[in-house]
Formats: C-alpha cells, structure tokens, sequence
C-alpha cells in the first residue's frame, strides 16, 4: 500500500532533475505483488531507482549515504544524526505519498 500511495502521486509525473528517488520494496512478494499491479512500472516511468528488496536506505545501503549539507525525505522509521551520512545531513520522515511529492517538487512539500 506504501509503493501504491508514492505510485498514485508520481503517476504522469517526473522526479525533478536535482532529485534521486530510491524506492526499496521490504520484501520480495511486496516486489512481486507491486510488479504485477503496474506499481514499479509508474515509479521506473516517474524517475525513480528502484533497488532489490530489503532494508535499504534506513542504514545507509544500496546509494543512502550522504553528504555535508544534503536533505533527505525518507520513510523510513528512524532518523538520528549519522544514521544516513554524516552528522550534518537533514533527515525528515515522511508517508510515501509527501516523500513522492517531495521528489517530484525538488523541496519539501505536503502532497495535494
């Protein structure tokens, strides 16, 4: 339900040019079940990179490590200093539909 709400607010939209949307299914039947709905098609067509299932980015895997200054807007359920990078990245949580508008805004913005 999680990759269907970012789909349904990314669906005819492109992820701002700044802006790298990762998308991480937690597991390999939500994979499947999201393939078969046509939802990583409408995230893959919108820009995201869509990485194998699993944690992902919550502890900095699969391209969620960052640098001095950047921003992110994640999904995930933790968000302490170091966690993504270093102590002087910005971490914001967010549902998947704010961190999909987030994504194709380029800021942070609340979904319409």
């Amino acid at each position: 339900e999680d990759l269907a709400a970012a789909a349904e607010v990314l669906k005819g939209q492109k992820v701002a040019d700044y802006v790298k949307l990762i998308v991480t299914p937690a597991s390999r039947k939500i994979y499947k079940q999201a393939m078969d709905l046509g939802i990583m098609e409408t995230l893959a067509e919108a820009g995201a990179i869509i990485t194998h299932p699993g944690c992902g980015l919550c502890c900095g895997r699969t391209g969620g490590i960052l640098s001095d200054g950047e921003r992110v807007v994640a999904t995930n359920n933790r968000n302490f200093l170091g966690r993504m990078g270093t102590s002087k990245v910005e971490i914001f949580l967010a549902s998947p539909r704010t961190a999909a508008a987030c994504a194709v805004a380029g800021k942070i913005v609340t979904p319409k």
